[in-house]
């Protein structure tokens, strides 16, 4: 039994012997010194070579985080669970693990890398909980290690970009055009298929053509303006900042859909 450490020592650690209390104080100290100093150039090279990679490979986004738990092998099997989470897309940086409870540095190493925690089984001290919150940092706190893991892989769903899509709504007909002082070409159409909404993004075809593709302007049942149009029934609408529409041509309306992404 060992007293008056400050923290838990890690699986490995070496056990040395001084002579005096003095002297393990000094060698403490020292070490202490040239760690922090470590850390600090760890956490600026990550910064520079994580933008520099991700300018190279594109759009890459990285979850930084810090893990302590109660025993080492807690904490490496949620390392290794967490970082088997990556894709090309998004990574999980482990910046620090270790063992004991949630401290003061680990919440200072946190806001600097701009990493959340993650305690397993262990609690964060009262200092280092109030200095959580004046530093904006997160920590999440698990029994279960299935849940710790669910919760990352949700985290890291959130930061990949959705699939977009597109989903057609309607086609209309142009069977007249009017021009309008001072609000250009409004055409007079006729839904043939689906139907059209004020939000809906339009493109404009003639003889199969795309001649144009942009947004509505205006969207009227005779003079009424109106939130959407459905089959079988005449509308007029001006097409934003496009005025060359002409009997005949062909409007198809569509929405961009956005589908959130699963982590294979």
């Amino acid at each position: 039994m060992i007293t008056g450490f400050e923290g838990v020592p890690q699986a490995g650690d070496q056990f040395v012997v001084v002579e005096s209390e003095k002297q393990a104080h000094e060698i403490a100290s020292k070490r202490q010194q040239i760690k922090r100093e470590q850390d600090q150039r760890k956490i600026q090279m990550h910064t520079l070579d994580e933008i520099a990679r991700r300018i190279g490979e594109g759009e890459v986004r990285e979850l930084p985080i810090i893990i302590k738990g109660d025993v080492d092998g807690s904490v490496e099997a949620l390392a290794d669970s967490f970082l088997k989470l990556s894709t090309e897309d998004v990574k999980v940086s482990i910046v620090h693990k270790g063992v004991g409870a949630i401290t003061e540095s680990d919440v200072l190493l946190a806001a600097a890398s701009k990493a959340i925690i993650i305690g397993f089984h262990v609690r964060p001290h009262l200092n280092a909980r109030k200095l959580a919150e004046t530093e904006k940092v997160e920590i999440r706190l698990y029994n279960v290690i299935y849940d710790a893991i669910e919760e990352v892989k949700s985290a890291l769903e959130g930061m990949l970009k959705p699939i977009i899509s597109e989903e057609v709504t309607g086609t209309l007909e142009v069977r007249e055009t009017f021009k309008v002082p001072k609000v250009g070409t409004v055409a007079g159409c006729y839904v043939v298929d689906g139907k059209i909404t004020r939000q809906d993004k339009v493109r404009l075809f003639r003889d199969g053509v795309k001649i144009y593709e942009g947004e509505l302007a205006s969207l009227k049942r005779f003079k009424d303006d109106v939130k959407e149009v459905v089959a079988g029934y005449e509308c007029g609408l001006g097409i934003a900042n496009f005025n060359d529409i002409k009997v005949g041509d062909m409007i198809e309306a569509f929405q961009l859909v956005e589908t959130k992404r699963k982590l294979d």
